[in-house]
């Protein structure tokens, strides 16, 4: 039978009839109708099953504030309080598909749908103390999209995570070992906490039960401990000198690289993304492997989904990728997450995208140079950074 074509009513682009969303733009195209004639709204959603998570933290515009009304951002129409424009029927960009967050101004997110998906299953979680290089904690997690409610999932895992990280400040026993290891274990309790999170606020089926990943990173003075389930990760992105990926990710593609495999092959073969721990109800096990690195030079921490590193994944491109960045946009982290948001948009934008971004300028010792690196393994199975 001929797969009949009409014309995506936001951006132009063919749609095949019973399409839901448009692969160009992602656009909600309603229940599916006949070729030729106008797309039917969609049907009530079913109530959901768990309490909402409330508002994603987005700063509203000053015509929000205001009271105006949205405008519609294929043609600019207004959108009605159904959230579809009264002009050409395009539903509303929702507050999920670009969300940042910034609790201190040297530490920001920025969260995109991107091109590609009809939704963002990527979150993101962040909170820091306002004196730069103190404390920060950065939670990035990216629902498996074959799972349900992989959208509901990450964003519950993010907050369950930053919650518990905010308001966990180990100390160990005093020393920098016992104080790593106490991190760690804080992180262990927090992807507790977000595989709680993950089956509590998601329905139980139909289809394989919410999963997603989890990333998070510690910024404590001049210590960083990093914990992670899955593929999203985290790198380090000196000034000067080398950068490094700091997590190993739990994927078929790793597993390619370790015995032996290319990993611009591995990375973009067709299990590439492919994840072998996650979290949620069905995870084989979602305690985290850790790692810290010692904070002794100016640079960034950065915290992603394959969103971005689908790009951009060995880190000496990593590198030049943010050096460049930085050359067109300066130094403060949100409109640097931005841009590199927008960057990996540009490349296809084929995953939703998350940038996470700690900055970190050690203050120097009184002879003038940089507090010596002190490196230290987490765990019996951490990756330790020599």
């Amino acid at each position: 039978m001929t797969d009949e074509a009409t014309p995506c009513p936001s951006c132009g682009s063919h749609v095949s009839a019973g399409e839901r969303f448009c692969e160009g733009c992602g656009a909600d195209l309603g229940t599916a109708a006949a070729p030729g004639s106008p797309a039917a709204p969609d049907a009530p959603a079913a109530a959901p099953l768990v309490e909402p998570l409330g508002e994603v933290p987005t700063a509203a515009t000053p015509a929000a504030a205001a009271g105006a009304v949205p405008a519609c951002h294929s043609c600019g129409g207004a959108v009605a309080d159904d959230g579809y424009c009264t002009e050409c029927g395009t539903a509303a960009v929702k507050p999920r598909d670009h969300f940042t967050e910034q609790p201190a101004a040297w530490v920001a997110a920025v969260c995109d749908r991107g091109i590609r998906h009809h939704r963002n299953e990527d979150a993101v979680a962040l909170a820091a103390s306002s004196s730069p290089g103190e404390r920060a904690v950065l939670v990035v997690c990216d629902g498996v999209s074959s799972s349900t409610d992989s959208d509901v999932a990450s964003l519950a895992a993010a907050r369950a995570a930053r919650d518990v990280l905010q308001h966990s400040q180990p100390r160990g026993l005093g020393t920098p070992a016992s104080g790593v290891a106490a991190t760690a274990r804080a992180l262990s309790l927090a992807a507790d906490a977000a595989n709680t999170a993950v089956i509590a606020n998601t329905a139980p089926g139909p289809g394989n039960p919410a999963s997603c990943t989890f990333v998070a990173g510690v910024v404590d003075g001049p210590v960083l401990v990093v914990g992670w389930v899955g593929d999203s990760r985290a790198y380090w992105v000196p000034d000067v000198g080398d950068a490094a990926l700091l997590t190993t990710d739990d994927s078929f593609a790793a597993d390619q690289i370790a015995a032996g495999a290319d990993r611009e092959v591995a990375e973009n073969g067709p299990h590439a993304h492919a994840i072998t721990r996650w979290l949620g109800s069905d995870a084989p096990d979602h305690t985290p492997r850790t790692v810290s690195l010692d904070l002794d030079a100016a640079g960034w921490v950065l915290v992603c989904s394959d969103g971005l590193w689908n790009y951009c994944s060995a880190p000496a491109d990593l590198a030049q990728l943010v050096s460049a960045t930085r050359a067109s946009v300066g130094d403060e982290p949100l409109p640097l997450a931005a841009a590199l948001v927008q960057w990996a948009n540009a490349q296809g934008g084929r995953d939703n995208i998350t940038v996470a971004l700690a900055r970190i300028d050690p203050t120097p010792t009184a002879t003038g140079t940089p507090p010596a690196a002190h490196r230290e393994e987490v765990s019996a199975d951490a990756n330790v950074l020599r």
